[in-house]
């Protein structure tokens, strides 16, 4: 059975592919998340997390942008950027605690992304949570 991490790691993939401009992979989540092991359970979480993230999108990239000091929005790459998404989400709208989802975020980007982005991921996901 997949655990949590698995089905956060599977909607970064979904967030990437949306930000893409892929707005249809809605249609084919469920195929994704099988191809990924994602059931049951863990595949309820990972569609509540994707469909309320895609649902938040302006809220939760109005927050990212305040809290990006050096950074412009547009320039960041799409995997930050989805690993960003969804922390914020989970932070902001699903009131996971914040050294839970900061410490996820981080090991995904550690996992999907270049060895600056844990610490870049942790710290704006930190100044999201302390608002």
């Amino acid at each position: 059975m997949a655990t949590r991490h698995q089905a956060r790691k599977a909607v970064i993939g979904l967030l990437y592919a949306y930000d893409l401009g892929n707005e249809n992979i809605v249609k084919f989540s469920d195929e994704i998340l099988e191809a990924d092991k994602i059931r049951n359970k863990q595949r309820e979480f990972s569609h509540r997390l994707f469909d309320g993230t895609v649902a938040h999108l302006r809220e939760i990239d109005n927050e990212i942008r305040k809290h990006l000091k050096e950074w412009d929005f547009d320039d960041l790459g799409r995997v930050e950027k989805a690993i960003l998404r969804l922390g914020a989400y989970e932070i902001l709208i699903e009131k996971t605690e914040r050294p839970i989802i900061i410490n996820e975020a981080v090991e995904l980007a550690k996992e999907l992304a270049d060895e600056k982005s844990p610490q870049f991921v942790n710290g704006v996901l930190d100044a999201i949570g302390k608002n």
